[in-house]
């Protein structure tokens, strides 16, 4: 083929990417993250597996170190969020934050190759993790804006949303197989190298970053007021606010019900899990087009409706094994493609309505109120399911999780066509 012939392959091989991965920075943000994506994943399996096969953890101590990377999320993210707005340099703190997160999971696989590896420092790192994650996540946002044009915020959460959920397809099997061959410490340095990996792609771009904002009056606050003053953000936070609450009252017994009462094994169940990431994946690529035929805003409310109605099949699953089987596979993976639409929707309409000013304390506010529904939703199952019985608390979350769409009803997000103007 002459040379002439090779540059026209080359060019047609480049216009069959995803117009958002022709955009240089974004591309290499979308492969930093989605390295990170599998990494974190990894660690989703491997810390806990070094409390519990290394250190021994008693079922409280488990419960200490979740609640250690839960926290921060309910006390640091307003402060965050105000923090960036006033700082800036967005890139350069995502940058710190992925390196920090790196240093700190390193830590362990040291201290445990020297025999010093204790429960306080699982407890301390998990904490710190966790605080390096809120300063991540609240100058995401404005940081993605300022890689993808308006136009393209769909098509590039469809991308970035896709690979979170290819990571739950593969991410846990890896991190699996790594601690059964290396230990669950040494597992978590493949987690610290995924870090490594985001902060050099974030290191090789330079997007233009919008102004920032001098401290005033009211500065901490600002995110929170315009949440409860925006009809769309607060009718959407309130919608995912209600879903996220009962889900979790949902997770904190679908695998205690799954194997005790309907007898599924621990390898089926596996693989009744992963059905919801194959459903993601699925979800991902068809969040655009759904979009695009009905409008962002009707998807949203589709996404809202789809993700926690095929978990009512969950207690009525029920006859034969392979009948169990069916509906709970048809339960995860209906879920899982509806939470893609649902997140996809929701990061587009958020990234296109909050202003450049605010998007770092708005986040840290959503932060608060989305993440701190989450522990109080577990231990509202643990306690209904220990009151009422596990069957009769999964129908309540069930069911209740649906409800959470009746915040939307008489918002304007069921008008929304197109992806709304930025709202001052």
């Amino acid at each position: 083929m002459s040379q002439a012939g090779l540059i026209s392959a080359s060019s047609r091989r480049l216009v069959r990417l995803p117009a958002a991965l022709q955009l240089r920075d974004f591309r290499r943000f979308w492969i930093g993250e989605t390295v990170s994506l599998f990494g974190d994943q990894i660690t989703l399996i491997a810390l806990p597996l070094v409390g519990v096969l290394a250190l021994h953890a008693s079922p409280a101590q488990m419960g200490f170190l979740g609640a250690a990377e839960l926290f921060p999320n309910l006390l640091f993210s307003l402060h965050a969020g105000a923090l960036v707005d006033r700082r800036g340099r967005r890139r350069q703190t995502m940058i710190f934050a992925a390196l920090g997160r790196a240093a700190l999971l390193l830590t362990i696989p040291v201290a445990y190759a020297f025999g010093g590896l204790t429960l306080t420092q699982l407890y301390v790192v998990g904490f710190l993790v966790g605080t390096l994650s809120v300063l991540f996540y609240v100058s995401y946002m404005t940081l993605f804006v300022s890689l993808v044009p308006r136009e393209r915020y769909l098509e590039a959460n469809s991308l970035l949303n896709g690979s979170r959920a290819l990571s739950f397809v593969g991410g846990p099997s890896v991190g699996g197989l790594l601690v059964q061959i290396l230990s669950a410490p040494a597992a978590l340095v493949a987690d610290a190298v995924s870090f490594l990996a985001s902060a050099l792609a974030m290191k090789s771009i330079d997007p233009a970053e919008p102004p920032t904002e001098e401290a005033e009056r009211g500065h901490l606050k600002a995110g929170m007021k315009y949440l409860w003053s925006s009809s769309v953000i607060r009718a959407s936070l309130l919608a995912t606010a209600t879903i996220n609450f009962f889900n979790f009252v949902f997770w904190a017994l679908f695998i205690l019900y799954a194997t005790r009462a309907l007898g599924v094994h621990p390898g089926a169940l596996g693989l009744v899990l992963g059905a919801a990431s194959v459903g993601g994946v699925l979800g991902s690529i068809f969040a655009g087009r759904i979009s695009r035929r009905m409008g962002v805003g009707p998807a949203f409310v589709l996404g809202c409706v789809l993700f926690p109605t095929p978990l009512v099949l969950v207690p009525l699953a029920g006859g034969a094994h392979w009948q169990i089987l069916a509906f709970l596979f048809a339960a995860e993976f209906l879920s899982g493609f509806g939470v893609m639409i649902l997140d996809i929707t929701a990061g587009s309409i958020k990234a296109a309505l909050v202003p450049d000013r605010l998007r770092a304390r708005v986040s840290g506010a959503y932060m608060v109120v989305n993440y701190g529904v989450r522990p109080l939703g577990a231990l509202v199952g643990g306690a209904l399911g220990t009151w009422i019985g596990l069957r009769p608390t999964l129908w309540i979350a069930s069911v209740g999780a649906i409800a959470g769409v009746l915040w939307l009803l008489p918002s304007p997000l069921l008008r929304l066509r197109d992806l709304p103007d930025v709202e001052e």
